[in-house]
């Protein structure tokens, strides 16, 4: 917007919310605008807020031709905060073993359980607050953005008060914040060993067994599983944590899956996948899959043997082995879609050899018909071998084009980083979304992150 009256000429930002004037010098220069002429002024042209009248008495003493000068600001709103939750027990107790004086990690006293009664109150919704109009300096005004109200995260065995903002525990049983709800869940205690006197176990609430897991068994739960013992060659699948307090000797038959975290004393010949953490002191020869972030502590922290696969970050102390036993570590991407990436890989080299295989047979076939010894039983042969060869052809660029998609995003995404407070050895490969690093040297104390195209190795700090 722009107007002008004599010499003076106001000039108003695009979003309204500034508004300029220039008063240009005339014959006489004696003559000036007073105070009440230039507000009045301002006013006809539509200026009507935020009206700086300190700023205009400056002008006006020190006689100020020529400049576009700042002499009315409107006011931003403020928008408003989102509704939050009140919580009234412990959302995640550190489930980081401690650390003993003598370097042994104390996978006993973890106290992660929190038990609670029916009728206690969970967690209290706190309503959004609002937030403050704008003006413009035409007087205009800005509506905030709202807040909105938080989302109660009920999940099982939870009530809603009459007042629908407190969420209370509808049974006794233990409380669990994950995934973005709460759920109170029964618990089912097993004081023996798993095995044949008590079957398989699966079982809505928390599980806690105060003994053994042996081989060939499982045990479900819906919510926490706790262990006292061993798990052998078994199956232990959670919808939340899971703890093993002494160990997995899985004897390449274990499974151990959770939606929550995992925390045992080692894990060895084992296949393990949880959502979120990791933690244990020694973890040897297994497939390891962990969505966030997997930590080796202790006085071992080893890591040595198998695949591993973690979301974030890996901490250990040792990797690999003196032996240089092959130990294969993936960090920084989502394994669902480093698998994706694997298996379009994988793909497109069978497609490959196909090709390839097919081109022999319609070259050998073209052969015969070139000296007119091509039968019924060739001919159909090779109008199927050109047929085969286009869908090669044909879907060879579209597996390569989905493969760079894919390598794309891993390159985005791999933000993950290794942390050694000891030794890599030679014999370990690692890889950081698309890029893989073999370590043909040891390497001490030190942090290994994504550059660009490289895997870079800076010294631990």
């Amino acid at each position: 917007m722009r107007k002008t009256l004599k010499n003076i000429q106001v000039n108003v930002s695009p979003d309204k919310m500034k508004a300029f004037i220039i008063i240009g010098s005339s014959d006489d220069n004696n003559e000036f605008p007073s105070l009440e002429e230039l507000v009045d002024f301002l006013n006809e042209n539509g200026i009507t807020y935020g009206i700086n009248v300190e700023l205009l008495n400056i002008i006006i003493n020190q006689r100020l031709f020529n400049q576009e000068l700042l002499v009315a600001e409107g006011t931003y709103p403020v928008d408003g905060t989102d509704g939050s939750l009140e919580l009234f027990f412990n959302v995640k107790k550190d489930r980081k073993p401690v650390v003993l004086e003598d370097g042994k990690v104390d996978f006993r006293n973890l106290n992660l359980i929190e038990s609670v009664k029916k009728g206690q109150k969970l967690c209290k919704a706190i309503p959004p607050l609002p937030g403050e109009e704008g003006k413009t300096v035409t007087g205009e005004v800005i509506a905030p953005k709202e807040g909105k109200p938080v989302k109660l995260p009920m999940g099982r065995n939870i009530e809603i008060t009459e007042e629908s903002d407190i969420l209370i525990a509808s049974i006794d049983g233990q409380v669990s914040y994950l995934n973005g709800r709460i759920n109170v869940y029964p618990l089912y205690e097993v004081s023996c060993d798993v095995d044949n006197s008590t079957g398989n176990i699966e079982f809505v609430g928390n599980v806690i067994i105060r003994g053994n897991v042996l081989s060939g068994f499982q045990v479900e739960a819906g919510g926490n599983i706790e262990i006292w013992g061993v798990v052998e060659g078994a199956t232990i699948k959670a919808g939340g944590n899971i703890l093993i307090r002494r160990g997995v000797q899985g004897n390449g038959k274990a499974f151990i899956i959770s939606e929550g975290d995992i925390v045992t004393k080692y894990i060895e010949h084992s296949n393990v996948d949880a959502k979120n953490d990791i933690r244990a002191e020694a973890i040897m020869h297994s497939t390891v899959k962990c969505g966030r972030k997997l930590e080796l502590s202790g006085r071992k922290g080893l890591l040595v043997g198998g695949n591993i696969q973690a979301g974030k970050e890996i901490e250990a102390k040792v990797i690999g082995s003196q032996m240089a036993t092959f130990t294969e570590i993936e960090v920084g991407v989502s394994t669902a879609l480093h698998k994706t990436f694997t298996s379009l890989k994988e793909e497109i080299t069978k497609l490959q050899n196909g090709l390839k295989k097919t081109t022999q047979v319609i070259n050998i076939l073209e052969k015969y018909r070139a000296s007119n010894m091509l039968t019924d039983d060739k001919k159909e042969m090779l109008a199927k071998s050109l047929k085969t060869k286009q869908f090669y052809a044909s879907r060879i660029p579209q597996l390569k084009y989905e493969l760079n998609v894919v390598e794309e995003q891993l390159n985005k995404e791999s933000n993950g980083k290794i942390i050694c407070h000891g030794v890599i050895y030679p014999g370990t490969t690692i890889t950081i979304g698309s890029t893989t690093y073999n370590v043909k040297k040891d390497l001490h104390y030190c942090t290994l992150y994504k550059d660009g195209t490289d895997i870079k190795v800076n010294p631990l700090r």
